[in-house]
């Protein structure tokens, strides 16, 4: 991955945070590709399509939490680096908790000046470590959508079934109705 891309996903609300933050990632790497999510419904659209190396959370947004944005990463992009960056918490407890929640790091906006010297060490692991982490989210992602049509084909074949096995009944009841009659005669 020395050549490739690194790949951002910013979970942020804040116009000026997201260019601040931006500033930041760029200082430590100008070819990241960065993009922004304002709400989970695009950060999960992103997570799929996207599929960032390291995913930047505020803690506090207007339609959900951190814990989750953390949450869905967590279901949908297992192992992806993920970094709380935010302003509105001061408490330590709850810094431990998103960490043993399985958040990476968790910085502070009043430190977002120094914030690129935070994220440089995220950035080098990414890039280090990212020819089996890429080769295995790959694998990953093409399982997925291997179990997704295999489920879709399941669900048409259920429907399917339950015709023929309504069409097959109503065969049987027509087979009984004829032998009473021939019974009968």
């Amino acid at each position: 991955m020395k050549n490739a891309k690194i790949k951002i996903l910013l979970v942020e609300d804040n116009h000026t945070d997201v260019q601040l933050t931006k500033r930041q990632i760029f200082k430590v790497d100008e070819n990241v590709i960065v993009e922004v999510s304002k709400d989970l419904i695009r950060t999960e659209e992103l997570l799929l399509s996207f599929e960032p190396n390291i995913v930047i959370s505020d803690y506090r947004l207007p339609t959900c939490s951190g814990m989750d944005v953390l949450d869905l990463v967590e279901r949908k992009a297992k192992g992806t680096t993920f970094i709380f960056l935010t302003g509105a918490i001061h408490d330590e407890e709850l810094a431990a908790n998103t960490i043993l929640s399985g958040a990476s790091g968790y910085f502070l906006k009043k430190n977002l000046a120094k914030f690129h010297v935070k994220l440089t060490p995220y950035i080098n692991a990414v890039r280090n470590n990212s020819p089996i982490t890429q080769d295995s989210k790959e694998r990953i992602t093409e399982s997925r959508k291997t179990i997704q049509s295999i489920e879709d084909f399941l669900k048409n074949v259920d429907s399917i079934n339950m015709s023929h096995i309504e069409g097959i009944q109503k065969i049987r009841e027509d087979i009984a109705k004829l032998r009473k009659d021939y019974d009968n005669i």
